[in-house]
């Protein structure tokens, strides 16, 4: 048996290896104790390097040439005898823990360490390393750190303990121990989120107005009375928007927002300097407009302000009307200031409560007098209790929205205190700003006035219900609910954002957030445009069954005109929220009057040219006509002020692919309803068949089309709605 090597020693029992002392062969032999005794150490040389006469000496003056380079003052030497005793010279090292021994078979192994297992790949450290699937790793590719809100880091070096004091620091926080993956969040995130909010909002308030117009129809019909309160119903929305509405709704959210980054008091001076000065113009331009009714009522309409019956009553209803745009106004601003300190969600859901108030009102109009079609009332007939009725109920409702703002305004720390010292305090330069906003919106009601006065003649001309204002304005209202609910949504939420990207000068970022919104909206916009030219119909005889078939299907047949116009209609609105990122108020004005123009020359030439049942659908296909016309020139001025990239070939490529996929999707869906239509009737039962199946059919054809065709922007959009349901 050969004997060990020398490497081997100190792994035996007796060679001041404590890892092996006391360790027994598992077979002993008599001669065991000889061979410890072989390994043991000489006691002749185990000393013999161990004498050490500077032992007690200080180390650092055994050298002189040292001792005289060394400077003791900066650099001192520790005091004598705290030196570490030297290592033995020539000593066999220390064998690790649990290391093998030659002399036993089948030992033990080595205890495990605590916690997960030790044997990872690349040296993974067993204790912090976390275990993570292909789809979470997929999901949190491009995760990005997610923002509280859209406004947040615009104005968190403002937050303060109270009014006037500078922002505390926050105090550096421990990291905090590794925890599990979480769900994937980012800078789309937020933007969804935001979305999300104001999304559910819209869309309630926008069911609950199409449901008052729904009542409002069946309450006055589709004919002349109808369109007389139609017209006093929008009055004051053109004259608020004409006046001060334009800029509160586009120029006063990026000032809102730079107040609360600059000012000491996080822009609440600013804002109460704002609700004060709109306070007090829309009072005086309430008072105005009360006693320039009649006026007002002839620019609308030479029509209605013709007939001497549907005139007195549409001044009256005016009159009641008109007081809501001082609470339009209040409304506005405080939902514009609760935007800007990240609050979405009360601007869009406090409409609802107008919405109820003026369904109310009119219930009780139909539960007194009956519906249009039981008592063929009109503009000579209707009662002047009524008009009181309908009058203060519309009143009523802004008042109930604009005052349920204000606990809003409370839970956020805001506290309305008037101010009057409007001069120097950055009012000017957003009154500059908001001059462009009012013409833009002066351009824009020039063309709506021109459609009103067509419209109204062309009903009355007709002699048939559902061809004129207010059979316009109805499919227009079902028409602009998708845009509303989606692009409007969407946009309300990027605009802070694009207004940062366009302040810190970076065009690139401005152009991505565009191109997202147009991409992420159109996913929803160009089916449902699509939809409205294959179902219109059915979707107006089931909805407006009450005003009677007559009326309902020319208010289909206006909002398969509409149809369309819808996608360059929603295409303008995010472009031109490029420019307002830029606080550039001129190039939209500018665009606007040449949509306006072109809406105004259209619907003229189709008054004159079609017959009167069939002028306002031709009224209606312009509106998106116009609006194609504008998108080409708004799309060239952003690009060239961008750097001539708009994203323009995947933008285009995204909505031509979409279009692609709905064109057979309507066919199939609009064959469908037309043959349940034929075979069941227009009634309200063979309308809702229609209108299912075929929307069933428009869907599924679509959703396969766009899924061979694959979409990226459906396809994320199906995986988050997967994701969210947890499949």
């Amino acid at each position: 048996m050969n004997a060990p090597y020398d490497g081997d020693r100190g792994q035996g029992a007796g060679g001041g290896n404590p890892a092996g002392h006391g360790r027994q062969p598992q077979y002993p032999t008599p001669d065991h104790q000889a061979s410890q005794d072989a390994y043991a150490p000489d006691p002749y040389v185990q000393d013999a390097y161990t004498p050490d006469p500077f032992r007690a000496q200080d180390l650092t003056a055994q050298d002189p040439v040292s001792e005289a380079l060394y400077d003791r003052s900066e650099h001192p030497p520790p005091p004598p005898g705290t030196y570490q005793d030297p290592q033995a010279l020539y000593q066999q090292p220390a064998a690790p823990a649990h290391a093998p021994d030659p002399r036993v078979w089948a030992q033990t192994p080595p205890p495990e360490p605590e916690g997960p297992s030790r044997r990872l790949p690349y040296g993974d450290d067993a204790r912090t390393t976390q275990f993570t699937g292909v789809d979470d790793l997929v999901t949190r590719a491009s995760a990005e750190k997610p923002e509280p809100d859209a406004f947040a880091h615009l104005f968190r070096d403002q937050q303060a303990s109270g009014p006037g004091q500078p922002a505390a620091v926050p105090p550096p926080q421990p990291e905090p121990a590794p925890a599990a993956p979480k769900k994937p969040s980012g800078r789309a995130s937020g933007l969804l989120k935001s979305s999300a909010v104001m999304a559910a909002g819209t869309l309630v308030s926008r069911l609950t107005g199409f449901v008052r117009s729904l009542v409002i129809t069946a309450a006055l019909g589709a004919a002349l009375l109808g369109d007389t309160f139609t017209v006093a119903y929008t009055l004051p929305t053109m004259i608020y928007i004409l006046t001060v509405g334009g800029g509160l709704n586009s120029v006063f959210v990026p000032q809102l927002v730079r107040a609360m980054k600059n000012d000491e008091d996080g822009g609440e001076a600013f804002a109460n300097r704002l609700l004060t000065l709109v306070m007090v113009t829309l009072g005086g331009i309430v008072v105005l407009a009360v006693f320039a009714a009649p006026l007002l009522i002839r620019l609308m309409s030479d029509t209605i302000a013709g007939d001497p019956a549907s005139n007195s009553v549409a001044v009256t209803f005016a009159r009641y009307c008109l007081p809501t745009i001082f609470f339009m106004g209040i409304h506005v601003v405080m939902g514009q200031i609760l935007n800007a300190r990240g609050k979405f969600g009360a601007m869009m859901w406090t409409p609802v409560l107008n919405n109820i108030v003026m369904i109310t009102t009119f219930g009780l109009f139909i539960w007194v007098y009956g519906t249009s079609a039981e008592s063929r009332m009109g503009v000579d007939t209707i009662p002047p209790e009524g008009v009181r009725l309908l009058g203060i109920g519309t009143l009523l409702g802004l008042v109930v929205q604009a005052l349920a703002m204000i606990p809003y305004l409370r839970e956020t720390g805001f506290r309305f205190r008037p101010r009057f010292d409007w001069k120097g305090h950055g009012l000017g330069k957003t009154v500059k700003l908001a001059k462009w906003t009012v013409l833009f919106v002066l351009a824009n009601q020039a063309g709506v006035l021109v459609v009103t006065q067509l419209a109204t003649a062309a009903g009355e001309a007709s002699g048939r219900q559902g061809a004129g204002f207010i059979a316009y304005t109805n499919a227009q209202l079902i028409w602009g609910m998708p845009q509303a609910i989606i692009t409007v949504s969407v946009m309300a939420a990027l605009l802070p954002r694009l207004s940062r990207a366009a302040h810190d000068g970076d065009p690139g970022a401005v152009r991505d957030d565009i191109s997202q919104g147009l991409r992420n909206s159109a996913v929803a916009i160009v089916p449902v445009a699509f939809a409205f030219l294959a179902l219109g119909v059915p979707m107006s005889t089931l909805l407006f069954a009450s005003t009677g078939g007559e009326a309902a299907r020319g208010m289909g047949f206006i909002l398969m005109a509409f149809g369309l116009g819808l996608i360059p209609y929603s295409v303008q609105y995010v472009v031109l929220r490029g420019f307002y990122a830029y606080e550039d108020t001129r190039t939209p004005f500018y665009n606007t009057v040449i949509v306006a123009a072109v809406n105004a020359g259209a619907s003229a030439l189709c008054f004159a040219l079609l017959p009167a049942r069939w002028a306002v659908v031709g009224m209606a296909a312009s509106y998106g006509l116009a609006y194609a016309v504008g998108v080409g020139v708004a799309w060239r001025r952003l690009s060239k002020r961008l750097g001539g990239d708009l994203d323009g070939a995947h933008v285009l490529r995204t909505y031509a692919r979409l279009s692609m996929a709905s064109v057979p999707a309507a066919l199939g869906g609009g064959l469908v309803a037309y043959g349940i239509l034929t075979t069941l009737g227009s009634g309200a039962g063979g309308s809702l068949v229609a209108l299912v199946i075929g929307g069933i059919v428009l869907a599924g054809v679509f959703f396969v089309s766009a899924k061979k065709m694959r979409i990226a922007e459906l396809n994320a959009l199906v995986g988050m709605v997967r994701g969210r349901l947890g499949r």
